[in-house]
């Protein structure tokens, strides 16, 4: 995506100053985005790219001699508001503009491709992923411009980025903030003056070693073990005063000897004075290389001789601490024998004696061999030492080398340059050297390259802005075509309204003083006409004539759900005056931007971190997801409840599954097939074995059947994963049944005995006598089995029972917060229709208005007002324990039921008149 730092101008008065911001570009909405850092979750503020335009300037002559100076470039938005931008380096400046120009054109254009209620409605890049984002409906193909396209291909300033562009800039540190602005002359001059003091009293200090030269080359600061090295051969040898102070190495020295009769010049001194030289002298590269290897020889034998009786010396110096060390020894043991001898041998038996000699002996022998290994542990250590201390000279050799070695390049290319430059001066003014010319013909060169860098950087500077000027036009072009397609809308949609008016005058008229009999009335005829209108199907146009021709109700909704049936004209009137009321409900929420804007506010705020659970996302979530957004949330949802599966799960584990299904079906395959087309006949991605839904809903259910066999399938599971597909690919929708049969649920609630789904009707009972305890009542009272209707809403998850915008808040919330939704909104269909329900006064008229109520709830927001604010407190543990509860109790009875069916076989198998009684299901097997 496109991110990075950029600095931005902010602060008033004497603080104003640019200041380092990390921006990141939203496609959803075609915003900048800027933060205070990478890791900063909210941002500080945004710009509207989409309604913006651009400019910069060239930088200054000074400015631009300097190379790489950056430019800073202007974002000018509605208002008159101008935000400066600056980029790092001019490259980065060329490359945001390019990119923010093209994602401004990319997002307008998908704007002028769509019919659009609002600025929040999803572009077409934003359809994620699933059937839905393979379906717009509203998109209609507009022509491009082929003459605009070619003029902004032409005018293209293609760059690259740098390190501090893109995602991978996150992780560099922020570039130095830019210094403030409004500084006075006074603070200016001031300014200068400490900078330039401060270098004078650091020019000497800072410089590690300066370079002097006669014939030979000398370094001057020697390392203070050089000094050491240097003394020592000085006191043993006064005759070679003036030898090495340094080192060499085995290929080339890098300090080199100063000879004291000379005089030292610095190496820029004698630069200098080269320019003066005759054109006879030696080049520069003749003189350093004839010097530079005689001296090289000539140390080599000095310092090889010196280290050759240096050797020598050390080792007469251990022959001869060894000679004192055993002389030492010799004198111990006789002073030691002698001490024996007089003091301790009277009175002392022979064998004893012979033993102490012989343990003294011993002593010795140990001494003697503990002094030995100390001295072999000192020549080790000390060998250590001198190791380290020649890796050590080593590395310092190596690294001085290299820094001579650049030094005398530069020396050599600077020298070589300035003889071409004398050379040329020479030939074209006759041999004579002027140097006043010289130094002209440099400052013109000098002022060429400046020219040509400002030629170069003024035609960059055009070709934006004429590409900008272009855009903009087109841009401006598009905006008003599309405001009189909105124009023609209007027009259109206010001479149908008229249109209607005038025939409901008419019909109110004649029903109020009729002035013919009945059978001859105007009244029938105009009822006659606007059925036919009513039921009228609209002819399929071109798209030019298409997007000027309102549809208040399409065939198919954005989810592919059929609005209006082909059959009945009776119930198409009803759908079709259901499906204005949705429509009419819909434009009023689309006043009310509020949702749209918090869901656009939180989405911001998570572009630098990862989203977490929390209670504003879940308000959020039950306030229903976005169109546009529904297919990240749902697979964010879906991971986060599966994320322990898929991480054990080895790599490409659906595939694995599908591709064991395809090879070797199992029983679960043949219902799977029976099942397809009956799974959502209403929705066009379903409705025909070609259509793209039936392959994907195969491959889910098949994999899943290997995944589980203890389930294998169950009737209810393809109705989940065709909704889960509408907006989720394959594979997340095969975790999203995982989450739902084997996390959510309890077990065994797909299972042959639905034993959990007949658990929680029981539950649904308790829950609804304690909320709605008048409603209960009444179904007590006339005997009525609601969880007929309400079993299918628990197993499906309300699926083909209520309207499809309900249904998919509904999963919504039911995806991030689990089952316990089902049982707040099943409470809440009952409660929104309860006063309905009790006014019905027998058990058929309950029952058959169960069957359809549902469908006629329009209002999502107020049903789920009810759902998650009246029917508070609504614990979890309450649902738990009642589970546990029933559980038991359903157990027991299907035990007893297992215990009567037994004693019937078996009293069927003794009598014969009862032999030829069969059961169901051994009548189906």
């Amino acid at each position: 995506k496109l991110c990075g730092y950029l600095q931005k101008l902010s602060g008033k008065g004497p603080l104003r100053g640019f200041r380092s911001r990390w921006f990141v570009f939203d496609p959803r909405r075609c915003y900048l985005y800027y933060f205070k850092g990478p890791q900063e979750p909210l941002p500080l503020g945004h710009l509207d790219i989409a309604s913006a335009c651009f400019s910069y300037h060239q930088p200054e002559a000074g400015a631009a001699a300097a190379g790489d100076e950056p430019a800073a470039f202007e974002v000018h938005s509605p208002g008159g508001a101008v935000t400066v931008l600056k980029a790092a380096t001019r490259q980065d400046t060329t490359y945001w503009l390019q990119e923010l120009q093209q994602k401004r054109w990319e997002y307008c254009n998908n704007l002028d491709a769509a019919k659009r209620d609002s600025r929040t409605s999803p572009t077409p890049s934003d359809f994620s992923k699933g059937l839905v984002a393979k379906d717009s409906p509203d998109l209609s193909i507009l022509s491009q411009n082929a003459s605009a396209e070619r003029a902004r291909n032409i005018l293209a300033v293609e760059t690259s980025p740098t390190d501090l562009v893109g995602e991978q800039a996150a992780s560099q540190p922020a570039p130095a903030q830019g210094s403030v602005i409004n500084f006075s002359l006074k603070q200016w001059s001031t300014e200068i003056k400490n900078s330039m003091s401060s270098l004078r009293k650091g020019s000497n200090d800072n410089r590690r070693s300066i370079f002097y030269t006669t014939e030979e080359w000398e370094l001057l600061d020697p390392t203070p073990k050089d000094l050491e090295d240097s003394m020592a051969l000085e006191e043993k040898r006064k005759h070679l005063a003036e030898g090495s102070k340094g080192l060499t190495s085995s290929a080339f020295p890098f300090d080199f000897g100063r000879i004291p009769h000379k005089a030292r010049r610095p190496l820029k001194d004698m630069i200098g004075s080269s320019r003066n030289r005759n054109s006879s002298d030696s080049s520069p590269t003749e003189w350093c290389s004839g010097n530079g290897n005689r001296l090289v020889s000539e140390l080599q034998l000095k310092y090889q001789s010196q280290q050759e009786e240096l050797e020598k010396l050390k080792k007469d110096l251990l022959s001869q601490k060894e000679l004192v060390r055993l002389l030492q020894q010799t004198v111990r043991s006789s002073q030691y024998d002698k001490y024996f001898a007089s003091r301790l041998c009277e009175g002392v038996p022979k064998d004893t004696l012979v033993l102490l000699h012989q343990k003294d002996d011993q002593i010795l022998g140990l001494n003697n061999q503990l002094e030995k290994l100390n001295l072999e542990k000192d020549s080790l250590q000390q060998e250590v030492k001198n190791l380290k201390c020649k890796v050590g000279e080593l590395n310092e050799r190596l690294g001085m080398l290299m820094e001579t070695i650049q030094a005398k390049d530069e020396v050599i290319m600077k020298l070589s340059r300035q003889l071409s430059e004398c050379e040329d001066s020479t030939s074209s003014q006759s041999g004579a050297i002027n140097s006043p010319m010289a130094t002209c013909t440099n400052k013109e060169l000098q002022e060429l390259d400046r020219l040509k860098d400002n030629l170069q950087g003024y035609k960059t500077q055009n070709k934006f802005l004429n590409k900008e000027i272009l855009e903009l036009s087109t841009l401006r072009r598009n905006a008003e075509a599309r405001e009189r397609e909105w124009q023609a809308k209007y027009t259109s949609l206010e001479a149908k309204l008229c249109q209607i008016e005038s025939k409901y005058l008419i019909l109110l008229q004649e029903m109020k003083t009729p002035v013919c009999s009945e059978d001859q009335s105007p009244a029938r005829e105009v009822i006659t006409q606007l059925l036919e209108d009513a039921l009228k199907a609209e002819p399929n146009e071109q798209p030019e004539q298409a997007f000027f021709k309102p549809h208040l109700v399409s065939e198919y909704d954005i989810y592919g759900f059929q609005t209006i049936p082909e059959d009945d004209d009776e119930e198409k009137l009803v759908a079709k005056s259901r499906a204005l009321d949705l429509r009419s409900l819909s434009l009023s929420e689309n006043r009310e931007i509020s949702t749209g804007v918090k869901w656009e506010n939180y989405l911001a705020s998570t572009m630098n971190r990862e989203m977490m659970r929390c209670v504003e996302l879940k308000n959020l979530i039950r306030s229903g997801i976005p169109h546009e957004h529904r297919s990240k949330m749902w697979k964010w949802c879906v991971n986060l409840h599966v994320k322990k599966f898929k991480d054990s799960a080895v790599p490409g584990y659906f595939q694995i599954l599908l591709q064991k299904a395809l090879e070797k079906p199992n029983p679960a395959s043949k219902q799977i097939e029976l099942d397809l087309l009956r799974t959502l006949p209403n929705n066009k991605h379903y409705s025909s074995p070609t259509s793209e839904g039936i392959q994907k809903l195969r491959n889910v259910l098949l994999a899943f059947s290997w995944r589980n066999p203890d389930i294998g399938y169950c009737q209810g599971l393809n109705r989940l994963v065709a909704i889960a597909l509408l907006y989720l690919e394959q594979e997340d929708a095969f975790w999203c049944l995982v989450t739902i049969v084997e996390v959510f649920m309890p077990r065994d609630y797909y299972t042959k005995t639905l034993l959990g789904s007949q658990v929680d009707q029981r539950v649904f009972k308790d829950l609804l006598s304690e909320k709605l305890p008048r409603l209960h009542a009444h179904f007590e009272q006339y005997k009525v089995d609601y969880t007929l209707i309400t079993f299918n809403w628990f197993l499906v998850v309300f699926v083909d029972s209520v309207v499809s915008d309900i249904l998919f808040k509904i999963w919504d919330s039911f995806l991030y917060e689990g089952p316990k939704v089902i049982f707040r909104f099943a409470l809440a269909l009952f409660k929104y229709k309860e006063e309905e329900i009790i006014k019905l006064q027998d058990s058929m008229s309950i029952f058959k208005y169960l069957r359809y109520f549902t469908r006629t709830i329009l209002d999502a927001r107020k049903l789920t007002a009810i759902a998650f604010g009246d029917l508070n407190p609504f614990p979890l543990r309450q649902i738990r324990n009642r589970r546990a509860y029933h559980l038991e109790k359903v157990r027991l009875e299907l035990t007893e039921l297992e215990a009567i069916r037994e004693d019937f076989l078996r009293e069927r198998e003794t009598c014969v008149e009862k032999r030829d009684l069969i059961s169901d299901d051994e009548e189906d097997s």
